[in-house]
């Protein structure tokens, strides 16, 4: 089977995983490459996501590395199976969507939980079609509206991620800033806040506002959505850009900003108190 010319993002990180274990075990590709019986070439190609692997051949690895985190290798072995597996519903955007957003929706669907801090714009998962439509409307240059329409639904399928099986805890904590922002009008921001007040009412979504007045505040003006994976190791933080979207997943990166969510947590209010925020703010609309 020939190598794959675009990996997804969890295929890359699958094979990154491989090279972290290859080298705390101090051992070579080329070395490595002579075990398995592929050379140097096999190993380069399994370790950029461009080749896939079996269970029975990253066990194989894994003792190989006398790896004996048993957890980190079920979740890897877990993971290779689902990326070798059937392809999931994003796929059918492959060629029409930027590759990135297909990325960032396998990352949601296969995450454990999800994080996310927004400070300008309501989190997409949140989104109304309504105030996507208005959010995509902005673009330069303008999208044409067969593209503005994929790009809607793709947002809305995302969505199911809140819902699906297994079902995943997920909180947001978005500033005031993005609640009170009018895109669309009136009507358009009005719904748009009452559905996050309906989102709300499950118990695996919780939603934290941070008000303008909240004392000593300086969060971060990026956008970040921390997905959790089976195991720490396999956590991934997505980044907003101005062209796509950004991947992080070096432990000292994940850590900076499993502190930085806890810190947003602690700037914005409960849950509850969350609500009733949200409340006013439909009436003042």
């Amino acid at each position: 089977m020939p190598p794959r010319s675009n990996p997804t993002a969890r295929q890359v990180r699958l094979g990154s995983e491989l090279r972290r274990l290859r080298e705390a075990a101090g051992m070579s590709a080329s070395e490595v490459g002579d075990f398995l019986g592929g050379g140097h070439p096999q190993i380069s190609n399994l370790e950029a996501g461009r080749y896939g692997i079996s269970e029975e051949r990253l066990r194989t690895l894994a003792a190989h590395y006398s790896c004996d985190d048993a957890a980190l290798l079920d979740a890897m072995c877990a993971m290779a199976v689902t990326v070798r597996g059937k392809s999931g519903w994003w796929e059918e955007y492959r060629g029409v969507l930027a590759p990135g957003l297909l990325d960032l929706a396998d990352l949601e669907h296969h995450a454990a939980a999800m994080r996310a801090y927004h400070i300008s714009h309501i989190p997409g998962l949140l989104q109304t079609e309504d105030h996507m439509r208005a959010i995509f409307a902005y673009s330069t240059p303008p999208l044409p509206p067969d593209t503005l329409e994929v790009r809607v639904e793709h947002r809305r399928r995302r969505s199911a991620a809140l819902a699906e099986e297994p079902v995943r805890e997920y909180e947001a904590i978005v500033h005031e800033a993005a609640l009170r922002m009018r895109f669309g009008g009136r009507k358009v921001a009005r719904a748009q806040l009452r559905h996050i007040l309906e989102l709300s009412d499950r118990w695996n979504v919780t939603i934290r506002v941070v008000p303008f007045e909240a004392d000593g505040f300086a969060g971060s003006g990026t956008s970040i959505t921390y997905l959790e994976g089976a195991v720490r190791q396999l956590d991934t933080v997505q980044l907003d850009s101005e062209h796509d979207s950004i991947l992080v997943d070096a432990e000292a990166q994940l850590k900076r900003y499993r502190k930085v969510l806890d810190r947003m947590r602690d700037a914005s209010l409960a849950a509850e108190d969350s609500r009733d925020f949200m409340h006013r703010l439909v009436c003042e609309i």
